[in-house]
């Protein structure tokens, strides 16, 4: 599997190389800023990206942008964005488009060698990685006289781990449930949410997410 690099600090970029090849990756490019990140996406075509949103020369946005342009470019480039900090602005920016191929994390999570490796995996595939704190404050940030408001304390908990990428065995696992009440609190989720019920578990996550990135939000 190919996979771009890009992340400005040496150190974690060269830990990111070493990572991801002892895990049978091919790391076909590793930058260190936004222009050079964009000519290699469109060059290489990878069947992942691994990007730090700010990179030189401004340290704001760069390696987002870059990548997003790419995409652009590249219809379902699939791309995992590393961030210091949850950045609820450039999450929903994102998100803003619903194929699919899409990851958030805080940095801190690569220390998680299990939890990064597969997150990288499952975005390549075209599903989301999205980071708990960051959905957390997605949904904390929504209207609550909207249609979230309708949901019961459950039901949100549910909706969170489906918008991690989780399977409904997955949920039922972390939540202490049985698969038919996570099914049952999901078919609640997407009738209070005004979305129809899928069986495809991608199309189901990519739908919430795209509700959720809809929702405006200020800048941190």
């Amino acid at each position: 599997m190919r996979v771009v690099i890009a992340e400005d600090l040496a150190l974690l970029r060269d830990g990111l190389i070493r990572l991801l090849q002892a895990h049978d990756f091919t790391v076909v490019a590793a930058l260190d800023n936004g222009p050079d990140l964009h000519n290699a996406l469109t060059e290489h075509k990878p069947d992942v990206a691994v990007v730090d949103v700010r990179l030189p020369p401004t340290f704001t946005d760069e390696g987002l942008q870059a990548a997003l342009a790419a995409r652009a470019q590249i219809p379902g480039l699939p791309i995992l964005v590393l961030s210091q900090h949850v950045e609820q602005l450039y999450a929903r920016e994102l998100l803003s488009d619903d194929t699919g191929a899409v990851g958030y994390l805080l940095k801190d999570r690569v220390l998680d060698i299990g939890q990064f490796i597969e997150a990288v995996r499952r975005v390549a595939a075209g599903g989301t990685a999205m980071d708990p704190a960051v959905i957390s404050q997605l949904l904390a940030r929504q209207d609550q006289s909207g249609p979230l408001a309708q949901l019961t304390p459950r039901e949100r908990e549910v909706l969170s781990e489906m918008a991690e990428g989780r399977s409904n065995s997955a949920i039922a696992g972390r939540l202490y449930i049985t698969e038919k009440a996570v099914s049952k609190h999901i078919n609640n989720i997407f009738t209070k949410l005004d979305l129809p019920p899928s069986a495809d578990d991608s199309r189901r996550v990519l739908a919430v997410l795209a509700y959720l990135s809809s929702t405006k939000m200020p800048p941190t």
